[in-house]
């Protein structure tokens, strides 16, 4: 069977792989079938387990961080796909939007890069830009915390 292993193939998805951030990918044709996982280890947050490591006078600042700005906060904004995420149209250009922006439903926010398109991210109600919580060209996963809109 390792006569049937298309290394090429391989090497060409694991490119794919780390050209577009992305954790896995898959190829198929008629009963061949090729998935390529990358490890999710450098792209896990370790931060936060670290944090909880620390001293307890730092550890309580870092769990509230964490509750204000995770998932289940009723303003997170979250990527719907991995990527590299964008704040601005272009390098150079003003961000879409900044921390105490005033937005409105349906408004840019952000982009996020996937397999070289641009995907706009809008803004899934109106308000105020809390915290932007992303790094300008950073790799994001899906259901990661962008931003809060309050």
């Amino acid at each position: 069977m390792a006569d049937k292993v298309d290394r090429d193939l391989i090497k060409a998805l694991a490119g794919l792989l780390t050209e577009n951030n992305l954790t896995e990918i898959e190829w198929s044709e008629g009963e061949r079938r090729v998935r390529v996982v990358r490890s999710a280890g450098p792209t896990m947050m370790a931060m936060p387990a670290g944090m909880a490591a620390a001293p307890a006078a730092a550890a309580a600042p870092a769990v509230a961080a964490k509750e204000e700005f995770g998932k289940d906060h009723p303003g997170a904004v979250t990527s719907p796909m991995v990527g590299t995420v964008y704040l601005a149209p272009e390098p150079g250009a003003k961000p879409f939007v900044e921390e105490g922006a005033q937005v409105r439903q349906g408004q840019t926010l952000l982009i996020v890069e996937a397999m070289k398109t641009m995907n706009p991210i809008p803004s899934p109600r109106a308000g105020t830009v809390r915290r932007i919580v992303i790094k300008d060209g950073s790799p994001v996963e899906y259901g990661q915390v962008l931003l809060i809109v309050e």
